[in-house]
């Protein structure tokens, strides 16, 4: 399948002019530009709103930060040790979390999605999971979920922990791979055999998982196009259900970890890191993987492929969801969630995230209260992320959910019909529609909405990035 559609071409002129910085909009505003004066009692206030909707239900992220080594390319909010006496800690400090949530939105709340992501949420011993599980089951109705996740590192992992996830009742799995190949993995600290892979997927096939989801990085030091092809063949072989396909950022200057990679072998040029990405979307889409939004791909059975469908795909902190949900709460350090109408995040530093609880206070270190503008511009980038295509209703002068009267984007139209001028969007009716060329840079049409980022200067990178930005592809 040729991904590409007739007109301009995918060019390295073309990928050099796009190539520019850019939120990946998992949030509205990019959490850059969040409030540090946002805190603690807006949290509180905005969960006692939360729970006076008793029929919305809300999505829950548990961040579980430990690993028991650092991988030298990861970009994670992650905690190095070998004690399980500091994960029993931590976990002490996430229950007591929950139960102050749970005495603001009331107990056995419907829950619409449940992820557990990390670190590495597997590094927990069988005991330490049940005993989250079993906290979050008694606060919460979990069975109303219409999945419960996790992430998990196959290099720690065994079959016979994959089998007990799944009779706790976690129903999708999402195995890290980043590439097969014995170099590229020796460049990036992450050494791991296809072998094994091999085996815990096929472990999670056997445990009854109804959604088996693995995830690849392209952009790595030594990541050619004839190794990454390799990479994709065993893909294709396996079969999940859902890949991720994301873009390294080496940012040794924020990730001090990333040092270690062997930085020799990165892609020299935006081009040559495209042409990885390039490869992927023709060999998972003629394989027949579905195109999902920037960097995802689902088989048609798949419930991502269903809700694209279906018009009902939407995009969170967690990513791309199948469904929009009123409120998401996250729990442990750094989590990262929207309860009516207000972002929070939590603090990044595992000693001052226990410390907050301790002493009966939420960890919020910023946020920012959505205003109508927000949730307007927040649907149109939406739109474009989820179904490539944005009605010109959003762009135009309407009455926000406060009553506020909202003035049309005219600075965003004219933005977008540039993007038209470039072939990037068509117009399509009375709006305008992502092109083939278009859909390689969707961020970049994505940032002529945006009323946060500088219009003279370089936004600021939320994202990952080839070397030293984040490519908008």
């Amino acid at each position: 399948m040729e991904p590409i559609e007739a007109g301009r071409r995918l060019t390295s002129e073309v990928v050099d002019r796009y190539a520019r910085p850019g939120p990946r909009y998992t949030s509205y505003p990019p959490i850059p530009f969040w409030d540090p004066e946002v805190g603690e009692e807006d949290y509180r206030a905005a969960l006692a709103r939360a729970g006076e909707a008793k029929d919305e239900p809300l999505a829950i992220y548990v961040h579980l930060p430990f690993c028991a080594a650092r991988c030298a390319y990861c970009g994670c909010n992650a905690t190095v040790t070998n004690r399980e006496d500091v994960v029993d800690v931590y976990l002490d400090r996430v229950v007591r979390e929950i139960e102050m949530v749970e005495g603001l939105v009331g107990r056995g709340r419907a829950i619409s999605q449940l992820h557990l992501g990390g670190g590495t949420p597997n590094f927990l011993t069988n005991a330490q999971m049940a005993r989250l599980w079993e906290r979050l089951d008694e606060a919460f109705d979990l069975s109303a979920a219409n999945e419960r996740s996790l992430e998990i590192d196959p290099r720690i992992a065994t079959p016979e922990q994959v089998t007990f996830y799944r009779g706790l009742g976690f129903d999708r799995i999402s195995l890290g791979v980043q590439d097969v190949d014995p170099r590229v993995q020796e460049a990036i600290g992450r050494v791991q055999p296809e072998s094994l892979t091999r085996r815990i997927y096929a472990a999670a096939r056997e445990a009854g998982f109804g959604s088996v989801n693995l995830d690849l990085v392209y952009g790595l030091p030594f990541q050619t196009p004839e190794v990454f092809n390799r990479t994709l063949d065993v893909m294709v072989e396996l079969r999940p259900d859902r890949l991720a396909c994301f873009s390294y950022a080496h940012l040794p200057h924020l990730r001090p970890n990333q040092k270690q990679v062997d930085a020799s072998g990165l892609p020299e040029t935006p081009w040559e890191k495209m042409k990885l990405f390039r490869l992927a979307v023709e060999r998972l889409t003629e394989a027949g993987w579905t195109w999902v939004g920037m960097d995802h791909f689902a088989l048609d059975e798949d419930e991502m492929a269903r809700a694209l469908r279906e018009r009902r795909l939407h995009r969170n902190f967690m990513g791309y969801v199948e469904r929009p949900t009123p409120h998401l709460v996250a729990f442990g350090c750094s989590g990262i969630g929207e309860v009516a109408g207000l972002q929070a995040q939590t603090e990044v530093k595992l000693g001052r995230y226990q410390k907050s609880l301790d002493a009966g206070s939420f960890p919020i270190v910023r946020g920012h209260r959505l205003t109508d503008d927000d949730r307007r511009r927040r649907k149109a980038i939406y739109h474009l992320l989820c179904n490539l295509e944005l009605p010109a209703r959003l762009l135009d002068a309407s009455v926000g959910e406060s009553g506020e009267h909202l003035p049309a984007l005219d600075e965003s139209r004219e933005g977008l019909d540039r993007c038209v001028r470039e072939g990037l969007l068509e117009v399509a009716g009375e709006g305008y529609r992502v092109t083939g060329l278009g859909r390689w840079f969707l961020r970049n049409v994505c940032m002529e909405l945006d009323a946060y980022l500088p219009r003279t200067a370089e936004p600021r990178v939320d994202g990952p990035s080839p070397r030293r930005f984040s490519m908008t592809v």
